[in-house]
């Protein structure tokens, strides 16, 4: 496959913190670290797509610290696998990462690396889901892929009604209308006002991602 038969050429990937806990989605599991990073860099090499990533820190405790340390974490484990990364925070800490400034971070991605983004927006009261959707029209993706422990959006968790519906396609003011939990509203309406589109999907589809980057759908697209 080349980058010419690909619908989506840059890309941001959200992973919440809670793909890579132990049991209950809490703690650090490495061995799934490694699982998921080697499944993306397969994915990147394959496609050559421009890939950022921003991870949430849930599986610790909620705050921005947090996703740092999830962070650092997924940038060692693409390392190993054979992917350039840099990792940059919305709060500095330089003797980790670099602090989050736009044009150096569109350098890096126009350079072949894959781009770390932790911390959210860096500031309180802004979910991950908001800061992805924020550093995905800095940088200027044609599509958030979300990856989460379901299969798309549904109208209830469908781990508590198992007939909750699955939605195929559905628009970003249905989503905000409906109260679907799968991003928050402020995610939604800033990918809305910038027509940025949405595809969730589980996590355990992940080696399929060629195919959405393809346009061939699964999980479920907002738009």
């Amino acid at each position: 496959m080349t980058k010419a038969k690909l619908k989506y050429k840059r890309v941001l990937l959200k992973l919440s913190g809670e793909l890579f806990g132990e049991d209950k989605g809490k703690g650090i599991d490495f061995d799934r670290f490694k699982q998921i990073s080697s499944q993306i860099t397969r994915i990147w090499k394959k496609t050559g797509i421009e890939l950022v990533i921003v991870v949430g820190g849930g599986n610790i405790f909620r705050g921005r610290e947090r996703a740092v340390i999830n962070g650092m974490a997924l940038q060692d484990a693409l390392e190993r696998s054979g992917a350039p990364t840099r990792m940059m925070t919305a709060f500095e800490i330089r003797t980790v990462a670099e602090p989050y400034i736009r044009r150096r971070a569109i350098r890096h991605i126009e350079k072949g690396r894959i781009v770390i983004f932790t911390a959210g927006t860096g500031n309180p009261f802004f979910t991950t889901d908001s800061g992805a959707a924020l550093r995905a029209i800095e940088t200027y993706c044609d599509v958030i892929l979300k990856a989460t422990n379901v299969d798309g959006v549904y109208s209830e968790d469908p781990k508590k009604n198992p007939n909750a519906k699955l939605y195929k396609n559905i628009t970003y003011q249905e989503a905000i209308e409906k109260n679907l939990n799968v991003m928050d509203a402020t995610a939604f309406a800033l990918c809305q006002k910038h027509k940025l589109p949405i595809i969730v999907f589980n996590i355990e589809k992940l080696n399929d991602v060629d195919k959405l980057l393809q346009g061939k759908l699964f999980g479920t697209f907002v738009s």
